[in-house]
């Protein structure tokens, strides 16, 4: 029987935008990107390679890159 793992969840931001013929996917927290041809991709990705950077990465790196505070708003600009 396999032991019980307690893991940690963290809640992060992602930020996903058409490129092209596909999407990118960022995570401004740790500034770890991805890529896919759908959203649903991009974001899969995007956690995978999160998953990934929060395992195999030493706790200094981690907590040098990790941000707090993540805000993600609009803002109004008159053009033209």
């Amino acid at each position: 029987m396999r032991p019980l793992v307690w893991e940690h969840v963290m809640k992060l931001t992602a930020i996903i935008e058409r490129e092209g013929a596909g999407f990118v996917s960022l995570c401004p927290e740790v500034d770890i990107a991805s890529q896919g041809e759908t959203i649903e991709q991009a974001r899969d990705n995007l956690r995978e390679a999160l998953t990934l950077f929060f395992e195999c990465a030493a706790p200094a790196e981690i907590q040098s890159r990790l941000k707090q505070e993540v805000y993600v708003t609009q803002v109004e600009v008159a053009v033209g």
